[in-house]
């Protein structure tokens, strides 16, 4: 899940960090590339520990560390939304043993922070993309509509009545929720809570109409009845609910919006670097047992490598750029 972003946690974030060394920027001799790796790597996720992206990160570095016969250690800076582990690695010097797993948030934040200090583009080299998930469209029993076009049909009926709930203002389910609002062209009002959990107890005693949550925020409460599952946020259906229409498919043709994870180093990493670690992480993304992992806690593996990755991250900016400026959405 994205976290929400505020003006209070993003003041400070650029000063807790330096700049790296200027010396730096050279980055590592044709020597350190051939004996890459000699020492341990960390793996930045720029979260709590805990949540999905804990998930995947160790699981990644467990594999990566076999393969690369070095540790590989995952360290969680938490803060501003993704900015301050995100700030972290870009300053970090580019030599390929401070790694940071970027999510959908380093997409958002590209427009939705307004002085980040750093780009979300020239300062990384982005090594692959590496699982996906689409979100879920999950409906309070409090509330009547039981597919998108009955909720678009309510919502029509009855605008600035209903609400949706997420995790924050800034994150991804706010930004799918406005998503909807645009494409459907229907008032709903936005209820925003400081986490997932909250925001599902919520939907569960009808405060709120529906939300947009990730797997593991919703997939207890739909099988136990307490919430039900209207559709998911991909282009297509997805295998882990197969009898679940897509929202395009249900009557709004064109969304598509889910999360994503995948990796980068900072700018000016070699390219030997970049390409290895790419390779080693696509093989231990194949690995039985880390996909039989990765699909019980309700994400796909989609190894993509550098040049597909970048290209992903730059068309998730343009997108949701797009949907920040129509909704005019701003930190809190």
């Amino acid at each position: 899940m994205t976290a929400p972003v505020t003006r209070r946690t993003l003041l400070g974030a650029a000063a807790s960090l330096s700049l790296a060394p200027a010396s730096w920027a050279q980055g590592p001799s044709a020597a350190d590339v051939a004996a890459y790796p000699n020492r341990p790597i960390r793996i930045v996720v720029p979260y709590a520990p805990g949540a999905i992206n804990d998930v995947l990160a160790r699981a990644v570095a467990e594999r990566l560390q076999e393969a690369l016969g070095q540790p590989v250690v995952v360290e969680n800076r938490a803060g501003a939304g993704a900015v301050i582990g995100s700030h972290a690695v870009a300053s970090a010097p580019p030599d390929g043993y401070t790694l940071l797993q970027v999510a959908a948030a380093h997409a958002i934040n590209a427009t939705l922070v307004s002085k980040l200090p750093y780009d979300s583009m020239r300062d990384f080299e982005f090594i692959t993309l590496a699982a996906g998930s689409p979100f879920l469209l999950v409906g309070s029993h409090h509330f009547p509509a039981r597919t998108v076009a009955e909720l678009v049909a309510l919502c029509k009926q009855r605008p600035g009545d209903y609400s949706y709930a997420s995790s924050g203002n800034g994150g991804t389910a706010h930004l799918m929720g406005e998503m909807l609002k645009h494409m459907a062209g229907i008032d709903v009002v936005h209820v925003p809570y400081k986490g997932t959990s909250v925001a599902m107890t919520d939907l569960i005693g009808g405060r709120v109409h529906f939300t947009f949550s990730s797997y593991p925020g919703a997939v207890s409460a739909i099988k136990a009845g307490r919430v039900r599952a209207l559709a998911v946020t991909s282009k297509r259906r997805w295998s882990a609910f197969p009898d679940l229409p897509s929202i395009a498919e249900a009557g709004l043709p064109g969304y598509d919006a889910d999360g994503w994870w995948g990796y980068a180093a900072p700018a000016g990493t070699p390219r030997p670097i970049v390409d290895k670690l790419s390779r080693e992480i696509n093989k231990a993304l194949a690995w039985p047992a880390l996909r039989a992992q990765l699909d019980a806690s309700g994400l796909d593996v989609r190894a993509s490598g550098p040049e597909r990755f970048r290209a992903h991250v730059a068309s998730e900016i343009r997108v949701w750029s797009a949907v920040i400026r129509q909704a005019g959405v701003k930190l809190d």
